[in-house]
């Protein structure tokens, strides 16, 4: 054979949708631009799909269907100003059930009383150590919020100990958080109002946190504890399992949504486990399959547990939530017209 025969092999015809991006003469928004992410390729073309999952839920759900919808973040997403688009997604109910981890609640909570300061990836974290500041990422957080933090929390866990001795019972963790909720209702201003815990317990909407005290929660039930060593203050997250399995059980359809990975992401899909799979998942990450990683874990695998149905409606979008979560958002919720570019 030929060089040019086999540089030049002969294809076969195949059919599909044109790969092609939007001409910026003819674009006058940019949800026109975005309407063509799923023709435009690579990660796009995953973000085009998530819209499209997404809005094939919310359609449904406008139509009465019953599909309960699941939404699962790590800590960071609630550090970012992603806060803010998930509290608004429960202020309007568009989220049913949340998982998420320990800072993913006290970092909410403490963002209400002071805000967290724009920094930089590139400092001296020595010094930012000396001056009692702490760092996430590009997102600064001086201690002087978690000693804020502290004088509420130390109340409120007193209030929580009264509740469980009128109870003669410990609260869930959810239970706790939702506690939190009514809390925030009556001690804080304005500020709660762009709250997720905030809306969760006004809309009563759970928040589970299987690892409630990995982080500053669990250093403020330390000193709590052990200035009280009698007290009987426990969190239960046995009886919270339960009622997580028994929300996704009893849901006729269901829908994953989950940006990053870890311990949310895991015990949703789990919970889902238990009914045969989740009918529609949306991974937002930017963790790899390759070092065997629950986070990295794309869909497919999760169908092999029977997390994830074999005909679920399902992708993964491999990158920054920060970046794709609040197009995703705006698409489904706010530019409904706006269909894919022909």
């Amino acid at each position: 054979m030929k060089a040019k025969d086999i540089v030049l092999k002969k294809s076969e015809k195949i059919e599909g949708v044109e790969v092609k991006g939007p001409w910026l003469d003819d674009a006058q928004s940019l949800e026109e631009v975005v309407s063509y992410y799923y023709r435009i390729g690579f990660q796009a073309t995953h973000l085009g799909r998530a819209i499209e999952i997404w809005r094939k839920v919310e359609e449904k759900r406008e139509r009465g269907e019953e599909i309960r919808v699941f939404l699962g973040y790590t800590s960071n997403i609630i550090s970012s100003g992603l806060r803010e688009i998930i509290a608004w997604l429960v202020k309007e109910k568009k989220v049913d059930v949340i998982v998420t981890t320990a800072g993913g609640v006290e970092e909410d909570f403490i963002k209400s009383l002071k805000p967290f300061i724009l920094g930089d990836w590139e400092v001296d974290d020595a010094e930012l150590r000396k001056k009692g500041v702490n760092r996430i990422g590009n997102i600064f957080v001086p201690n002087d919020r978690y000693i804020e933090f502290e004088k509420y929390m130390i109340p409120f866990f007193e209030r929580v100990l009264k509740i469980e001795e009128k109870l003669s019972r410990p609260l869930t963790a959810s239970e706790f958080i939702y506690e939190m909720g009514r809390y925030m209702d009556e001690k804080l201003g304005k500020e709660k109002e762009k709250s997720v815990i905030y809306w969760a317990y006004k809309n009563n909407i759970p928040i589970f946190c299987p690892a409630i005290t990995d982080g500053s929660i669990g250093d403020m039930l330390y000193f709590f504890k052990e200035e009280r060593r009698d007290s009987r203050l426990i969190i239960d997250i046995a009886n919270d399992i339960v009622k997580l399995n028994n929300l996704a059980i009893t849901a006729k359809e269901t829908a994953s949504i989950i940006l990053g990975g870890s311990l949310p992401k895991h015990a949703i899909i789990n919970a889902n486990l238990f009914r045969g799979g989740t009918d529609y998942a949306i991974y937002i990450s930017t963790a790899v399959p390759w070092d065997g990683s629950l986070s990295g874990a794309p869909p497919r695998e999760g169908v092999s547990w029977g997390k994830i149905k074999a005909k679920a409606d399902y992708v993964e979008v491999w990158g920054d939530a920060t970046l794709i979560f609040p197009i995703l958002v705006w698409m489904v919720m706010k530019a409904r017209g706006q269909g894919y570019a022909q």
